[in-house]
């Protein structure tokens, strides 16, 4: 069997049930349950979750994605090997501490297989509610041409390149394109102020205003639990990002939950603590594809400059990454996901049939 094989590229094609489209982001495809399934799936596993909640089939791929693009390589490689597995081995160990410590839920009820998860359907927050413990990447770019001021917060002079902040961060950015909100322009991942979203805490899907409180609260509270379970492996979590939204439970009762992955090398800067106190950043995430994209290619910018972006989609497709470069992407993911998990990460030979046939004999999804 191929490595190309033994990759989850395509994940938008299982014969799942559903009357609904499958929707395909860059990494993950959802495939609504039919209102017949979600009922007797909630009866027959006891899901804390209302008897009408709508479900679906979460199903995560070894895609990698970087500036806005899905990347591939030699030998017809459509991802990484193990990333899929990787992330989510992650997220499930996160959530899984979280609901240990009391932190909040999150939208998972249930994981048949390691690609996939049996999730509630929740009302997002509309904020890409960012965490940041260190000043580097884009922050230090803005930063080292003169801004001082982040989402309405100002932070100190004199801030060297990849140095600890005096107190954590939050740069919440907009989730999708909000309309009619005063002073934020109507575009995808635009950084707002706190006061953008006291005084229109509605239109970011926030019941009431003193949920933007809590909102907070999580978000320090799962970053702090991250960071310092990351410290007693030597690793230094760096920046991240949630996802909040809103799910009922059986007793009809409303909760702000987690959403999405959590505290994952896709979504979070993850440095190697010896190297970091040696005086070198060596990551243990998805920033170091980013690097090793912006050395492969002769002009940057195309990657980092917006106005580029149908050079940019061109350079995805028409670039072949060479194989050694998905490799030790997939070393990096797979070692950051067995120091985290204390476990080694059981890689799948076939992962297609195999999450046919759980769903299929198990769950009895799949005529």
């Amino acid at each position: 069997m191929s490595l190309a094989d033994k990759v989850l590229a395509v994940n938008n094609d299982l014969p799942i049930r559903s009357d609904q489209p499958i929707h395909s982001g860059k990494v993950r495809s959802v495939y609504w349950l039919t209102e017949a399934d979600s009922r007797r799936l909630i009866a027959e596993k006891g899901y804390d979750v209302a008897a009408d909640a709508p479900l679906a089939i979460m199903v995560i791929s070894d895609r990698i994605s970087a500036f806005d693009c899905i990347w591939h390589g030699e030998g017809d490689m459509r991802g990484v090997p193990g990333k899929g597995a990787a992330l989510n081995a992650i997220s499930n160990h996160w959530f899984k501490l979280f609901r240990e410590k009391g932190l909040a839920e999150s939208h998972i009820l249930d994981i048949p297989h390691p690609f996939v998860w049996i999730v509630q359907k929740a009302r997002p927050v509309m904020i890409e509610a960012i965490c940041r413990q260190y000043i580097t990447g884009s922050m230090w770019r803005s930063y080292s041409k003169g801004e001082r001021e982040f989402c309405g917060i100002q932070i100190a002079e004199d801030l060297q390149k990849d140095q600890k902040l005096p107190e954590l961060l939050i740069t919440p950015s907009t989730k999708g394109i909000l309309e009619g909100i005063p002073g934020v322009p109507a575009v995808d991942d635009v950084n707002i102020t706190r006061t953008d979203i006291v005084n229109n805490y509605q239109a970011f899907n926030f019941t009431k205003e003193s949920d933007i409180d809590l909102y907070e609260t999580l978000l320090r509270e799962g970053f702090d639990m991250i960071s310092d379970e990351l410290a007693q492996i030597d690793q230094v979590f760096v920046d991240t990002k949630f996802e909040f939204g809103y799910v009922t439970d059986k007793s009809g009762q409303e909760k702000l939950i987690y959403m999405d992955e959590v505290g994952t090398p896709d979504s979070s800067r993850i440095w190697d603590g010896p190297a970091y106190r040696d005086g070198r950043v060596v990551e243990n995430s998805k920033e170091d594809f980013r690097q090793l994209l912006l050395k492969h290619f002769p002009d940057p910018d195309i990657l980092l400059n917006k106005d580029r972006m149908v050079e940019r989609m061109q350079l995805a497709r028409d670039n072949a990454l060479p194989e050694s470069v998905l490799m030790a992407i997939s070393k990096t993911y797979v070692d950051i996901a067995e120091k985290i998990t204390g476990q080694t990460l059981v890689l799948s030979e076939n992962p297609k049939a195999e999450i046919v046939e759980i769903l299929r004999d198990e769950y009895k999804l799949i005529d």
